[in-house]
């Protein structure tokens, strides 16, 4: 287990280290109000969640912690860290690696670094991010929670007390309008890192003149292989 200093929020113990303090004042300043909460809830809903997984429970917590934190810095409200042509995913994992190469010292090797770059890469990929390491696991956990709620938490671990007890001190705000505006404004500006993707869902839902298409996987393969033989 952990020997970090800890400290309570939203009534879950969580590590309290100055790379994390970091972390989450870089987050503040590039999020907008209701996408900082999200992010923060999403670390805690990890750790209630995680430190009920015994598989889970030697984890790096650091790591955990500034993944989580980080993780969505792809939707950054500043475009600093926005690419135009990386999924928002990328954007997010290539930021928290330079983050961590500046703040995290030697501290942060390469094995370190991937986890954290995996973690926020593969973060909505859950097919995926919930079979590799134990870092990654629990930050899609706790992602994954802030839209499905206790009921949705994997395997039910969140019990809904402490739901509520740490959306009483994060509350979601306009959470719902702003991850829509956010997706559709991905859809509108960068629609070629959308296709392949669950972020294509709200381009056909909301925008009008949105299409996968002619850009989707089969559009691209079949052709060929016809060609092909």
């Amino acid at each position: 287990m952990s020997t970090l200093p800890t400290r309570m929020y939203g009534g879950v113990t969580v590590p309290d280290t100055p790379l994390i303090t970091s972390a989450l004042s870089f987050a503040r300043a590039r999020m907008t109000d209701s996408l900082y909460n999200h992010v923060v809830r999403s670390w805690l809903f990890g750790f209630a969640i995680a430190d009920k997984v015994p598989a889970l429970q030697n984890r790096d917590r650091e790591a955990h912690s500034v993944a989580a934190i980080l993780h969505d810095l792809g939707w950054d409200c500043t475009n600093e860290l926005r690419s135009t042509d990386k999924r928002f995913e990328v954007d997010g994992a290539n930021a928290a690696r330079d983050f961590l190469k500046r703040e995290g010292g030697d501290a942060y090797g390469k094995h370190r670094l991937q986890l954290v770059w995996d973690a926020i890469a593969l973060h909505t990929t859950v097919s995926i991010a919930w079979h590799k390491e134990a870092e990654v696991v629990a930050t899609s956990y706790g992602v994954t929670t802030d839209f499905v709620g206790a009921e949705g938490s994997y395997m039910g671990l969140l019990t809904r007390k402490e739901y509520d007890a740490i959306v009483k001190d994060v509350p979601r705000l306009e959470m719902k309008d702003d991850i829509r505006e956010t997706l559709c404004g991905l859809c509108r500006t960068k629609p070629q890192t959308t296709y392949d993707n669950f972020v294509g869902d709200w381009g056909e839902k909301y925008l009008e003149g949105y299409t996968r298409v002619g850009n989707r996987k089969i559009d691209e393969i079949e052709p060929e292989l016809e060609r092909l033989g």
